[in-house]
């Protein structure tokens, strides 16, 4: 089953479900309630598991069982077994990632820097083509080199600022203190 975009971003919508996605990628694909519950409870108050108390725990697990999960399983992204109190992770979940570019305070979205390093290439190339002096002696595979290793440096330093952005990653999810 395909996501639509828009179900993808009602279920991304609200924090407690996207804690209880990074908690199944982080921890394996299953899950007791209860203990999902403890961690989402944990994350929300910004304690430690072994501090949240039975109301926070119970609170959560009720909004989770009635709520949550069933929003969840209706798009496909888990399997909730209410019987025996068990989340699982289906496949479709695996994708979710793909709606999520975390832009906090003033920081500016990754797009604009790559928009900006195909500028810088497409500025050096025209003016290469134009014979401004700093340029005209670039050959044509130095001109190539320039802009792959533009392109490389932009998607390295991308990759390391946004690996602990992504849901299912060690620590708490992205959106909580750390």
């Amino acid at each position: 089953m395909s996501l639509a975009r828009d179900d993808v971003y009602e279920v991304l919508s609200n924090r407690r479900r996207r804690f209880v996605i990074h908690y199944l990628q982080r921890n394996g694909p299953r899950a007791a309630l209860g203990t999902l519950a403890e961690h989402v409870a944990a994350w929300e108050n910004g304690i430690d598991v072994a501090a949240v108390g039975s109301d926070a725990r119970k609170n959560v697990y009720t909004s989770l069982q009635q709520f949550h999960l069933p929003k969840m399983e209706k798009l496909d992204l888990v399997v909730f077994d209410q019987r025996d109190a068990e989340v699982e992770l289906t496949e479709a979940a695996a994708d979710v990632d793909l709606y999520l570019e975390v832009v906090q305070g003033h920081d500016v979205p990754w797009s604009l820097y790559y928009l900006g390093v195909g500028g810088l290439a497409g500025g050096v190339m025209f003016g290469h083509a134009l014979d401004l002096p700093p340029l005209a002696g670039l050959s044509d595979v130095d001109l190539a080199v320039f802009t792959v290793i533009a392109i490389a440096t932009m998607a390295l330093v991308h990759t390391y600022y946004t690996r602990g952005m992504r849901l299912g990653t060690d620590g708490p999810p992205p959106e909580v203190e750390r």
